[in-house]
């Protein structure tokens, strides 16, 4: 391990060993203190040696299952995947006007994100409904998202009762509780509240999880100037080790627990206070932490297409691409909120998730690299193309003008005949946003699989109502 790294571990050890967590629940407290960890009042403090023996008995590879087994997805080592925004009260249209989140712009992006083969991911909190009981919001979408989709899924966070009853969904939506324990089929996020603090939101959240045996993110964001020291170095230790804390809890809960190593630290806009995801500080810790899960041997999850702009323009362009072909070229496993995020995390927006799906195909024609068979360096092609035979018309180009080079779904090569470049940009965005929602079809689910599910969500009353498109 280089330097850094080294620096930023053994800061993270004298952390844990001399500030401790603080646990926001009593009775997971006394219960982790039992286990053999040092308590004072609600901090735990770890040793080196526990931390390096519970984060041992982590899995360094997580399956997890879908409804379809093609979309099944393999976390850790050097294999990516990629997850659209999460967690965005507010819709952003293609004017940059603002707007609550409905549940109808949750079963829209579930439809985009099903149909687009850049995923293999879709649910979770891909928007907050406002128009929907909060205390009803997620399981209605996890209901949505079992039935239109069969990609593997993201459950949410919530107290101890609300994250079982997203298990109980699961349960009947895979084949029973003893099914859904044999294999991890539903991936949560929690997050820790810096500096070194767990809710017990996210304590709950881990016990069921751990309980269930699903994994789960553990996802501190330091904010570096406002919840964590303004140098990178400084967040990144204190984030690193809440991050760790987290996955020695999940593994004193419950040995053997499928965990994530999810720390997003992020940066202050020093002149507002508030989060930025767009600047480079940002991309740099993402690839710090990447770079620490994998020395720890842990599946990560980090990075993602962000941005601080509050429209589809330039600067979400280049923001979004730095982010994105960092976490890319680290070999991020899991990138969340790479398609669709505007203004730091507060906004989804279509027309960015469009135009973020380009940017993932330009990443991944960038990181496929080229071959260098022989029909790839065709000498023979360019000793006729020397003779006079054209390239342009010869049999090698037509044989392979449609596969080698990268072709655009929503970038404008050719003339403007008239229009403006706004103009043309906005309707193949639209074009190819209508495309994705054409070609999105229903999955096959066995017989009465609604009724289940609606049945167990009207006995806690809990109606599917509108809900049920």
């Amino acid at each position: 391990m280089n330097s850094p790294l080294s620096s930023i571990h053994e800061a993270s050890m004298s952390i844990l060993e001399t500030l401790g967590v603080r646990i926001h629940h009593p009775e997971l407290l006394e219960m982790l203190s039992d286990r053999g960890i040092r308590r004072d009042g609600d901090t735990l403090f770890f040793t080196r040696t526990q931390v390096e023996s519970l984060i041992a008995s982590a899995p360094s590879e997580i399956r997890l299952h879908a409804a379809n087994p093609a979309y099944d997805m393999v976390l850790g080592g050097d294999r990516t995947y990629y997850g659209a925004g999460y967690g965005c009260p507010s819709i952003l249209d293609g004017e940059g006007v603002r707007r609550s989140a409905t549940f109808e712009d949750y079963l829209t992006f579930l439809k985009l994100v099903e149909s687009s083969p850049a995923f293999c991911l879709n649910g979770g909190v891909l928007v907050q409904p406002s128009d929907i009981t909060p205390e009803h919001s997620f399981p209605l979408m996890l209901r949505a998202a079992i039935l239109h989709s069969e990609k593997c899924l993201m459950g949410m966070p919530g107290h101890g009762r609300e994250v079982e009853i997203l298990m109980e969904m699961m349960a009947i939506a895979r084949g029973g509780k003893e099914a859904l324990e044999a294999k991890p089929q539903i991936l949560t996020l929690v997050n820790a509240t810096s500096p070194l603090q767990f809710d017990s939101i996210a304590l709950e959240t881990m016990e069921v999880c751990a309980r269930y045996r699903q994994p789960v993110i553990i996802s501190p964001g330091p904010i570096a100037g406002a919840t964590g020291p303004v140098t990178l170095a400084g967040n990144l230790a204190l984030g690193n080790a809440e991050a760790l804390a987290g996955v020695a809890i999940t593994q004193l809960l419950r040995e053997g627990t499928p965990v994530v190593y999810g720390l997003q630290a992020t940066t202050a806009d020093m002149a507002t206070g508030g989060v930025s995801i767009g600047s480079p500080g940002f991309s740099l810790e993402a690839m710090t932490t990447a770079r620490l899960a994998k020395r720890y041997g842990l599946p990560c999850r980090g990075g993602g297409a962000g941005t601080d702009a509050c429209c589809v323009n330039a600067q979400s362009g280049y923001e979004s691409m730095m982010s994105l072909m960092v976490s890319r070229r680290e070999k991020v496993n899991l990138m969340l909120h790479s398609a669709g995020i505007l203004d730091a995390y507060g906004a989804m927006s279509v027309e960015k998730f469009i135009t973020d799906l380009e940017v993932i195909s330009m990443v991944e024609y960038l990181e496929g690299g080229y071959e260098t068979a022989t029909d790839d360096l065709a000498v023979s092609v360019i000793e006729q193309g020397v003779e006079g035979v054209p390239f342009l018309a010869h049999p090698h180009t037509l044989k392979n003008c449609r596969t080698t080079p990268w072709i655009p779904s929503v970038s404008w090569r050719g003339p403007l005949k008239g229009r403006t470049g706004k103009e043309v940009f906005d309707d193949r965005i639209d074009a190819a946003r209508d495309r994705l929602l054409s070609a999105y079809k229903p999955p096959h689910h066995e017989p009465n699989r609604q009724n289940q599910l609606d049945t167990f969500l009207e006995s806690l009353g809990i109606p599917v109502g509108h809900t049920a498109g």
